[in-house]
C-alpha cells in the first residue's frame, strides 16, 4: 500500500477542508461551489426504470443488455452524429472516473510508456498514468490549433493521448479543426486517442463536437474512443452510469479484461441508463436550470472584480482576480462561499479558481447577495 500511495499525488480536496470549515461557519451557511456534483432530482422516468428493474437477482453482463447497447448506439448516432454504430462500438462502464483512472492499466501500459493530457486538466488523467508507473506528460491547450503547434508534440513512447472537450476545469471547447488535427496526428503515430466528452451536452456559447462525428474522424473509429457520462446531463452521478464508444478492437479487448475483473454495471442502472438516453425533455429542463445559475453567478463574480476566461461550456466558471488562487479561496470562504483552487488542475491554474454552478437556486441566490456586499 505504501508503494502504491508513493506513486500518487496528495489527494487535492483534503487541502480544501480548512476553507470548507470557514465557509460552513457563515451565519447563513455554506454555498459550496467547489465540486460539480448534481443537486437536482433524478428525472422521474429514470427512477421508474430503475425501480422496475429492481428485481434483478442474477449477475448482469459486463457488455450490458441488448436494450442498453441499442440505447448507446442510438444516442451516439442521434446526438453525436456518429454513423454506423454497432454494438461492438459501445461499452458501458461503472462511472467515467473509474474508467479514466484504470484505463492505462487495462490497456497494459507500464514503465517506459507515456500518457499525455492537457496542461490544465482533471487530475485523474495523471493518477491513471502513475498507477501503472507510466510517465505522465502534459501538452498546451493550443497544441492542436495549427500544424506547426502539433508538430512539437513528441510521439516517442506515447501510448495514450487524452483529449478533454469541453474542458474540466476551463470550459474550453476544441473546434472541429482541432479535433481533426488531433485524430490525424494520433493515427499517424499509432497513439490511441481517448476523448473525454462528459460535458458535451453543456455547451453555452458554442456547440461542442464529438470526436466520433464523421467531419472529425472521417467516418472511421479506428484508434479513437469517446468517454460519455450521464452524471451531468441526467443528474445520475449517484448511479455511476457512463460508457465508451469508438474503436471496436479496443473496446473488445477492454470487454474481455472487464469480464475477468467483474467490472459490470448494475442491472437496474443499465435499465435507467437506457431510459435516460431515450429522453431529451429532462436534459432540456436541466440545461435551463444550469443556464439560469450560470448567468447569475457570472454576473455576480464579474461585478465583484473577477475576470472569466473560456467557460463557454461545462458546469464551471474559470475565474481570476490576478492573485494566487489560495488567496481567492480564503477570501471567498469568509463570505461562506467555497470554490476550487485552480492549482488542483495543474500549476498553470495557480491564479484561477473553478466555480461550479451546481448549487441549488437558493444557494446561488445567497452567493449573489454576498458577492454584492
Amino acid at each position: 500500500m505504501t508503494a502504491v500511495s508513493s506513486r500518487l499525488p496528495v489527494f487535492p480536496w483534503d487541502r480544501l477542508e480548512p476553507y470548507k470549515a470557514t465557509a460552513a461557519a457563515h451565519p447563513d451557511g455554506i454555498v459550496d461551489l467547489s465540486v460539480g456534483t448534481p443537486v437536482d432530482p433524478v428525472p422521474a422516468l429514470v427512477r421508474r426504470a430503475l425501480a422496475e428493474a429492481a428485481d434483478s437477482p442474477g449477475y448482469p453482463t459486463v457488455w450490458g443488455t441488448a436494450a442498453l447497447r441499442d440505447a448507446l448506439t442510438g444516442w451516439t448516432e442521434r446526438r453525436l452524429g456518429a454513423r454506423g454504430m454497432a454494438h461492438e462500438n459501445v461499452l458501458p462502464v461503472v462511472g467515467s472516473k473509474e474508467l479514466v483512472a484504470w484505463l492505462p492499466t487495462q490497456l497494459g501500459l507500464g514503465a517506459g510508456d507515456k500518457v499525455a493530457y492537457p496542461r490544465l486538466a482533471y487530475p485523474t488523467y495523471e493518477v491513471g498514468a502513475r498507477l501503472v508507473g507510466a510517465e505522465p506528460v502534459v501538452y498546451d491547450a493550443e497544441t492542436f490549433t495549427s500544424d506547426a503547434a502539433v508538430a512539437e508534440l513528441d510521439p516517442a513512447g506515447l501510448r495514450l493521448l487524452w483529449l478533454n472537450s469541453p474542458s474540466n476545469p476551463t470550459g474550453r471547447v476544441m473546434s472541429a479543426d482541432e479535433l481533426r488535427r488531433a485524430v490525424a496526428w494520433a493515427r499517424e503515430h499509432g497513439v490511441l486517442l481517448v476523448s473525454d466528452e462528459c460535458y458535451l451536452e453543456l455547451g453555452w456559447e458554442t456547440e461542442p463536437v464529438s470526436v466520433l462525428h464523421p467531419d472529425v474522424c472521417g467516418g472511421s473509429y479506428d484508434g479513437i474512443v469517446a468517454v460519455h457520462s450521464l452524471s451531468k446531463r441526467s443528474n445520475l452521478a449517484g448511479y455511476r452510469a457512463a460508457f465508451l464508444a469508438g474503436d471496436a478492437g479496443v473496446l473488445g479487448e477492454l470487454l474481455r479484461i472487464r469480464k475477468h475483473g467483474g467490472m459490470m454495471v448494475a442491472a437496474p442502472v443499465q435499465a435507467a441508463t437506457a431510459a435516460a438516453l431515450g429522453d431529451t425533455a429532462h436534459v432540456t429542463e436541466q440545461r435551463a436550470r444550469y443556464a439560469r445559475r450560470r448567468a447569475a453567478l457570472r454576473a455576480a463574480f464579474e461585478g465583484a472584480g473577477f475576470r472569466i476566461e473560456h467557460s463557454e461550456a461545462s458546469l464551471y466558471l474559470w475565474a481570476t482576480r490576478d492573485e494566487p488562487c489560495w488567496d481567492t479561496v480564503g477570501d471567498l470562504s469568509k463570505l461562506g462561499i467555497l470554490v476550487a483552487p485552480g492549482e488542483f488542475y495543474g500549476a498553470a491554474g495557480e491564479r484561477f479558481v473553478r466555480i461550479a454552478f451546481t448549487a441549488t437556486d437558493e444557494r446561488v441566490e445567497a452567493a449573489v447577495r454576498r458577492l454584492a456586499g
